[in-house]
């Protein structure tokens, strides 16, 4: 499938335009921004963001680097020849640990000051990361406790696409059930001006590195989704302040809510959501949850029995076990995890010579 790229975002703010271009940068001791990419099977994807993301004078001149951890992909070609690049550096995982797990190693590579993380599935122009750090120094001079700064994601057609909201509640999550999966956990942002938000996708966040490790980095009890809300919470719990930025934007080609969700990966968002519930929400309303997804999967399982469909009815009968007992969220997705690579394959695209 080809990508379809979208024309340059021409803003009309000069500031993220006005960082200066030199012929011949020199190189700095020590990065002021790593870009942190978890790649599980979608190596052509990462070669093509890599390759867009050295197109920028930051890492020409080494303040900006790129780390990639791949949870356990088979090797490819084009890992080998990553890991050959000035600027790059590769982490592999034996196994796939969860984006949260592998994201947590790629910010312990390297000592810059900020860390921003980018799924593979995106596409950025020249000079993004230019951009990007203008944007942070804007930030820091307006909010000296910014600790999270999230950026506007587009659609392959140019148009926008929700990239932060409000922290789920129980009685968010029961409404959701009757909006379109756009509209469930993501909200668009009318104001095309920086502005404090709730939380931002993890697709796309930048984070300072302190906040970080004092956070103690992401919960690794996330697999997939839900631990940049998570994270975004305990930010603001620790006195740092989120923003939305759209003055700076990536593409993102496969979002979630417009892709089929097969019953492994169901079965990630559903792990994610009990999660979330079981560090943030009221017993009564996590066991209220539990019982909802434990009714779903019921459902979902005599549906995939019925169709023939033995690896969503094993699926389902393995979130109906968990959701049983009396814990408030399913405490491993290993299961799972063994059906989730073709799935993570038929996002990738052949990359460009």
């Amino acid at each position: 499938m080809a990508l379809a790229f979208p024309p340059a975002d021409e803003t009309t703010d000069p500031a993220l335009r006005t960082r200066p271009t030199q012929a011949a940068p020199s190189e700095v001791a020590v990065p002021r921004l790593s870009v942190v990419v978890v790649n599980f099977c979608q190596w052509q994807n990462t070669a093509r963001l890599t390759r867009q993301l050295r197109h920028s004078d930051a890492v020409r001149a080494g303040e900006a680097n790129v780390v990639i951890v791949d949870n356990g992909s088979p090797a490819e070609q084009v890992m080998k020849n990553l890991r050959g690049l000035r600027g790059v550096k590769v982490e592999l995982n034996s196994a796939n640990l969860g984006f949260a797990a592998a994201v947590n190693r790629g910010v312990r590579v390297g000592p810059s000051e900020w860390v921003l993380l980018l799924n593979p599935d995106v596409t950025v122009e020249d000079g993004f990361l230019d951009e990007v750090l203008v944007a942070v120094d804007a930030a820091v001079k307006h909010d000296s406790a910014t600790g999270v700064i999230g950026f506007r994601l587009l659609n392959a057609d140019g148009t926008d696409q929700a990239s932060a909201g409000h922290f789920p509640t129980f009685a968010s999550t029961l409404k959701g059930l009757f909006l379109p999966r756009s509209r469930r956990k993501c909200h668009h942002q009318s104001s095309q001006d920086r502005r404090q938000v709730q939380w931002v996708t993890g697709g796309c966040l930048l984070v300072r590195r302190d906040c970080f490790q004092e956070l103690g980095g992401l919960d690794e009890r996330f697999f997939l989704y839900y631990e940049d809300v998570d994270f975004c919470r305990r930010v603001q719990q620790f006195g740092r302040t989120v923003w939305y930025d759209p003055r700076v934007a990536v593409t993102h080609h496969w979002p979630l809510h417009k892709r089929t969700v097969p019953a492994p990966l169901r079965f990630i968002t559903r792990h994610a959501l009990l999660t979330f519930a079981g560090r943030h929400w009221k017993p009564w309303q996590r066991a209220a949850l539990r019982r909802l997804v434990h009714a779903e999967a019921r459902a979902r399982e005599g549906v995939a029995r019925w169709r023939g469909d033995s690896v969503a009815a094993a699926c389902y009968r393995e979130l109906r076990l968990q959701t049983s007992r009396k814990k408030a969220h399913p405490a491993d997705v290993s299961f799972v995890a063994q059906f989730l690579r073709p799935i993570a394959a038929a996002q990738d695209t052949p990359s460009e010579p």
